[in-house]
């Protein structure tokens, strides 16, 4: 049995808006700081939050969960919310599951749609 892989979460500045880099195995007893991070982010209201899921090795439901949940943040405030560089195991999941499609349509109105209207 394979031992699991410590989850690590980044965030830092860009240019776009927040990116939070997420590497490991993403599963119930640490999906809460995956929550929590994204959270904290979506409070900065950036234009957009990017996580770079390229390095995550695993992910169970609370992780999907997670990242659901921030979607769905984001969607209500305008944050579009967006997977980047997403392994093929991850893919499968979220294809299977349909959170795919979440993932891939825009916020309901971005806060840039939102202070021009």
């Amino acid at each position: 049995m394979s031992q699991p892989t410590p989850l690590t979460v980044e965030v830092e500045d860009t240019v776009g808006g927040l990116l939070i880099t997420v590497r490991g195995d993403l599963d119930f007893p640490c999906a809460d700081v995956l929550r929590i991070a994204l959270a904290t982010a979506l409070d900065r209201a950036p234009a957009r939050l990017t996580v770079d899921v390229e390095g995550l090795t695993f992910i169970d439901s609370s992780g999907l969960a997670a990242l659901v949940h921030a979607w769905r943040r984001g969607d209500d405030t305008g944050t579009p919310v967006v997977l980047q560089s997403v392994p093929p195991f991850l893919a499968a999941i979220l294809k299977i599951t349909g959170i795919d499609e979440l993932f891939t349509r825009p916020a309901a109105q971005t806060r840039a749609d939102a202070a021009t209207a």
